[in-house]
């Protein structure tokens, strides 16, 4: 997605307020043996200081981050701000702050952090690269093009239906082309799983992945029919995993 498109979903991102999808009944198997959280508690210590971009509602940085010396998450979204100081408030958890920023006018230190995280938002590397330390992390994990394609394709369009380049290597091009060293980049295959017809709609009602399409309702029932294994619904993703080293 480009800066672009982030600013156009302001508004979008402000009313939604969290990213908690558990009222879906979602279950996910994942293809790929690339974990964001394993591969960040394997790079940090008690010592790090860690920047979350697209912290959203900061359900996942609390569940999963590590306790370390620093945590600062951050959203263009004040509502989505206001859900993860609430959720903060809740968990109990210290060391940790959350703000509102925008990617692409990073108002931090430089030399500052010790591992950077992006997820599913857009990011400017140059700025990123600025404020990590010498030897600092970046760990990028987005999704792709092809998300969901087999829908997309089935509908004639969606999130990312049109971009001439898949995200993935536009984000591995711009992290190369900002001077990071090690760069590395791993597509990343799941299966979601929801428990009936019902959470499906809602769920596509609720995220971007048809955006800008009408939801016919013949188009959902073929899919939901050709999609159903075991009672629930299939939906096959499609992210991106990318770590770099200043």
């Amino acid at each position: 997605m480009s800066h672009e498109k982030a600013i156009d979903h302001f508004e979008y991102y402000q009313k939604l307020g969290n990213w908690d999808f558990d009222r879906f009944g979602i279950h996910t198997r994942s293809l790929t043996d690339w974990d964001l959280y394993e591969i960040l508690k394997s790079l940090s210590t008690p010592d790090s200081r860690i920047l979350d971009l697209g912290t959203g509602g900061g359900e996942k940085l609390l569940a999963n981050y590590p306790d370390c010396k620093e945590i600062l998450g951050t959203d263009y979204s004040p509502e989505m701000i206001k859900t993860a100081r609430e959720n903060l408030r809740r968990s109990g958890r210290k060391n940790i702050t959350f703000k509102v920023m925008d990617n692409h006018k990073m108002d931090v230190p430089e030399d500052y952090f010790d591992i950077v995280v992006a997820r599913h938002t857009t990011t400017d590397p140059v700025q990123i690269r600025k404020c990590l330390k010498p030897g600092g992390h970046l760990l990028i994990r987005g999704v792709d093009k092809y998300d969901c394609w087999g829908l997309k394709f089935l509908f004639g369009g969606g999130q990312g239906f049109n971009d001439p380049v898949p995200v993935s290597i536009a984000d591995y091009e711009n992290v190369l082309k900002a001077g990071f060293k090690d760069v590395v980049l791993v597509p990343i295959h799941e299966q979601e799983f929801f428990k009936d017809p019902g959470s499906f709609r809602e769920f596509l009602q609720t995220v971007p992945i048809l955006e800008g399409v009408d939801l016919k309702e013949d188009h959902l029932q073929r899919y939901i029919s050709e999609n159903t294994f075991g009672g629930k619904i299939r939906l096959i993703r499609s992210y991106y995993g990318l770590t770099a080293r200043k």
